[in-house]
This record gives C-alpha cells, structure tokens and sequence, in this order.
C-alpha cells in the first residue's frame, strides 16, 4: 500500500513481495534501504511479519484457533505437531501457549534493556526509544536481522550494551523452543535431558567460539572490518558477528570488504544453522552433529551410532542424509541460476544464496543490484529454506510406512 512507504510514488511491487517474505521466512535480506523506503506503518508491517514468521504459522494459527473454539481439530493438531517438533498430539494446545509466552517474556525483556540504553547513551525521546527496542528485540529473538539503520548495527559496533543483549537474544531464540522447554523444567538436572537438547547445547558451545575465533583471526588487521578497532572491541565485533552469523543476520562489520576465506567460514556457520523448532534457519545443528557421529562411527568400525550414551535411531540416519543432500541440490541450482543472471563473483553468489537458504540475511551488498529474475529466484529460496527442512523432516518422521520383507543385500565399491 503506499501509505507503506517513505515515498508513496517510488513503491516496486516485487521490492516489496521480497521484503514481506523475507520478514515472514525471518531471513533479513532486503533489496532496499529499510530505514529510508518504509513509512512508520511499514515498519511495524515488517515487525508483525516477523513475529508470525518467528512463531510459525500453524503455531500462530492454533493459538488463534485454541483462543476461539473448545476442541481443534486433529489435522491442526497433527500440522502444528510437526512444526514444533512435538512428540504428540495431546498438549499441543499448552505447548503452543508455553512458545508464545517464551518468546513474548524474552522480547520484553531484551525490549527494555534496549530501550534503556538508547534513552540513556543515544538520549533518544522515550517513544523513539521504545519502537526502536520493541522492533530490534523482535528482530533479534527472532532471528531475522532487520535494523532500523542503514548500516544495520555498524553504528554500534563499539556499544557492548546493545551488541550483548541482540547476541543473547538471537543465541536463546536459534536454541528452539523445545531446548527452552526442557532447560526450564530441568535446568539442574542434565541427565534429564534429551539428545536432541544437549546436541544442540553442545553444537552451540562449539560453534559460537569456533566461529568468534575465525572471524578475529581473520579479520583482525583488516582495516576495512576490524582491523582500526582496539583488541576488547574486536573481540566483541567478532563474538556479535559470530552470534549474528546462526542465523539472525545482523551485520556490526561490513560483510562487503571481508576476507573470501572469512565468507567461506560464515557460509559453513550460515548453513548449519541453530536448533530446530526454533526461529533459526539452515539444515540445523542437530542434523550436522547426527552426521558428524555417523562419519565417526564409521571411521571407528562401530556398527550402531551412540550419542551420549543412547542409540541414535537408524531412521534419523536417512532423514539427516535426505535434509543435507536436497539442501545441498538446492543451494548448488540456485548458485548456478544466479551466476547465469549476474555478473558477481563466485564468492558473492554462494555467499547471497547460502544465505537466503538458511533464512540468515547477510550480503556483501549485492541484494538490491540484483535483476529481478535473481530477485525472484531468491523470494523462492527463501521460502523453500524456510518451510522445506520442517516439510522435510516431518513428512519423513510422520510418513514411514511398516515394509513386510528385506530385499537381498549387496554392497556397492564407496569411494
């Protein structure tokens, strides 16, 4: 609507059908300068999209449908099952409340130390203050990595009271609401945990220092990134933008002038993602430790795969090999796709592609250049990035089909 923009005459219909499924899939990629081209209104349209974009769907609708009637119905219960990755059928109405009460408690709370802090060190007006809170709070726990700045978060590249709480908020919200669940019920007691939940723990505690540790090692005399930084303010730019990279998508270095080994680190981060049924994005960090211990058994000679003391099931085995091969195949078309219609480097292409796939939102600067063909091809692999790994895994997990008889076995020569 034009009342939606800054300039009610200089609205692109495809601008804008990019930027509401990149708010809606919480990605962050942005073919205009979102400060400068959205009104007040859209803004708040963008905010609101990434709230129903960060709950999810089904799970936003079951509340709505719990709110009006008495009893859902079971093919409601069983879609919003499979979205939050629930076990049954029979609570999905407490835990959908549980998810929307999550996520509202941490976004107030990220809300107001935000708005403090722009009142206090930037003396924005209290109303400035509170928009600006509420919408990178919502932003950030939801991962979805829209700023109201132009240069995202570089303007605050030096303020740990801004880059600290946006960091925790994007890592509590990429955890996944079934890893919040089970740590509020039993945060002292480990051995109550799932594998799922201390996979994605364990992944986390890795991940975040591996990826701090490579971007300050690669980057620390960049003058263009952090090179003119002190060593305290490096080491924060650098924990931020690791924190950033799974996968909310805020940028407090410019993407544009960093090192081609750095993209190559931050596309490997972008693409294995956070926990699922979370609002992170990419194949997700179960999925990538189910291959890791696959690989390591086999390397061992085992014959089942243990994980912290349990079995994995054998059928996770192929719904992780299905998930990683379709993503690949994915990311690997619309690469070639987008390096037909551009003229950017390879580094650039994989670096947008990965990108949009894992719902993260970071660009070296090309998003707005781009044709509208590439425009169109990045709206649908936001979208399959989005809905394809839940669809995926779901259809795998819920559509398994008892098989009376074996075949004869054979083994093929493998590698």
């Amino acid at each position: 609507m034009p009342f939606s923009h800054q300039v009610p005459s200089s609205n692109n219909l495809l601008d804008d059908l990019f930027v509401a499924v990149s708010a809606t899939c919480v990605t962050g990629l942005s073919t205009v300068d979102t400060p400068n081209y959205w009104s007040p209104f859209g803004l708040f349209i963008i905010m609101v999209l990434i709230q129903i974009g960060g709950l999810g769907v089904m799970t936003l609708a079951t509340a709505i449908g719990a709110s009006l009637l008495q009893n859902l119905s079971l093919n409601t219960k069983l879609k919003t099952s499979a979205e939050v990755r629930g076990n049954g059928i029979f609570n999905i109405r407490a835990a959908v409340f549980g998810i929307i009460k999550t996520s509202l408690l941490f976004e107030l709370a990220g809300a107001i130390i935000l708005t403090a802090r722009f009142m206090i060190r930037y003396h924005y007006d209290p109303l400035r203050a509170l928009w600006h809170g509420v919408f990178h709070s919502v932003s950030s726990f939801n991962n979805a990595g829209f700023a109201l700045y132009s240069d995202n978060l570089m303007g605050f590249h030096d303020d740990p009271f801004i880059l600290i709480p946006l960091s925790l908020l994007t890592i509590i919200g990429g955890l996944g609401f079934p890893v919040l669940v089970q740590l509020r019920k039993y945060w002292r007691i480990p051995r109550r945990w799932s594998m799922g939940v201390k996979l994605v723990l364990v992944g986390t505690a890795v991940l975040l220092p591996l990826g701090t540790l490579a971007i300050a090692g690669m980057e620390w005399n960049n003058p263009h990134t952090l090179g003119a930084m002190d060593p305290a303010t490096k080491i924060l730019n650098s924990f931020a933008q690791s924190a950033a990279t799974r996968t909310s998508g805020f940028n407090n270095i410019d993407m544009a002038h960093l090192h081609p080994a750095t993209l190559m680190i931050i596309d490997v981060l972008m693409y294995i993602g956070g926990g699922p049924a979370g609002t992170a994005g990419g194949i997700k960090i179960t999925t990538f430790a189910v291959l890791f211990f696959i690989a390591l058994t086999e390397i061992r000679g085992e014959g089942a795969v243990n994980v912290f003391g349990k079995r994995l099931d054998r059928g996770v085995h192929r719904e992780a090999i299905t998930l990683v091969l379709l993503s690949v195949a994915l990311i690997f078309c619309s690469t070639f796709v987008l390096m037909v219609l551009t003229n950017f480097t390879t580094d650039q292409v994989i670096f947008e592609v990965v990108s949009a796939f894992a719902t993260v939102g970071l660009s070296t600067g090309i998003t707005a250049a781009l044709p509208e063909a590439a425009k169109i091809a990045l709206i649908i692999l936001m979208i399959l990035g989005r809905v394809g790994p839940i669809t995926v895994a779901a259809a795998l997990a819920h559509r398994r089909k008892p098989v009376l008889y074996e075949l004869p076995k054979e083994r093929p020569i493998i590698g």
